[in-house]
């Protein structure tokens, strides 16, 4: 069987052939960036993105406090450093719930990363205001034990100074990192660890701190380490509050 003959154009043929071919393809222009609300395209999506807290050096560790049960005469221990790499956040520890030996207290066993409140001048608070989002983001690398993720925003009575927004943080373990994504409609009200039957969905404009806490009853060694805590916005979450709200008879 003979392969057909392949003929071969002349240099100076294939060279001409191009160049007409050129002349006869239009013009092309560079594409230009799409504009959306008197924005460009690209600076609009950046803006659907914000990173809160990052960890790039020892800095950025004094942002943020580490308390645990031993401040009402616990056992555990809690440590905060940065990662190998001096990029990261590294919490670790061990947790106890032995409770202390008081005669009132009767249970124990926490551990609590929190950010610190920012302020302004005359020690005014500053807050954040995180309206524009819907998203919580976390990128983390834990051991596998269950953490409480908690948001702390502004109150007008006293007696709400305890009051903080709440949601569970799994962490799988391994030597892998998981992006995490909560809606800020999961979140759901506390005081002082209790769930409150009057709730409301979180007030994203007054934001203070935000902070994780390790309470399992699972007692031993644990770690978390954390890249970075961020927001976004979430065009598919249309979720506006998760739980039942309930509304109050003015006629009682």
């Amino acid at each position: 069987m003979s392969l057909p003959k392949i003929t071969c154009l002349p240099s100076v043929r294939l060279l001409n052939s191009i160049q007409h071919h050129q002349l006869l393809l239009p013009s092309i222009t560079p594409p230009t960036v799409p504009r959306r609300a008197g924005k460009p395209l690209l600076e609009h999506m950046l803006e659907q993105n914000r990173v809160i807290w990052e960890f790039r050096g020892p800095e950025s560790l004094d942002q943020w406090t580490v308390s645990s049960d031993r401040e009402i005469g616990g056992q555990s221990e809690a440590h905060l450093k940065l990662g190998k790499n001096m990029n990261t956040c590294f919490l670790y520890g061990t947790l106890s719930s032995t409770p202390p030996r008081d005669g009132e207290t009767r249970y124990s066993g926490y551990c609590t990363m929190r950010s610190k409140q920012s302020l302004v001048s005359f020690d005014r608070k500053k807050h954040n205001d995180l309206s524009s989002f819907n998203t919580l983001h976390l990128r983390v690398r834990g051991d596998g034990r269950p953490w409480m993720v908690n948001i702390a925003t502004e109150t007008y009575f006293s007696h709400q100074k305890d009051d903080i927004y709440n949601y569970f943080l799994y962490t799988r373990g391994g030597p892998y990192w998981q992006d995490v994504k909560i809606p800020f409609s999961k979140f759901f009200l506390t005081n002082r660890g209790r769930i409150q039957d009057d709730q409301h969905p979180l007030w994203l404009d007054k934001v203070n701190t935000i902070g994780f806490t390790l309470g399992d009853k699972a007692d031993g060694p644990f770690q978390l380490e954390i890249d970075f805590v961020a927001v976004c916005k979430d065009y598919a979450h249309t979720e506006e509050f998760a739980y039942e709200v309930y509304k109050r008879n003015p006629d009682i």
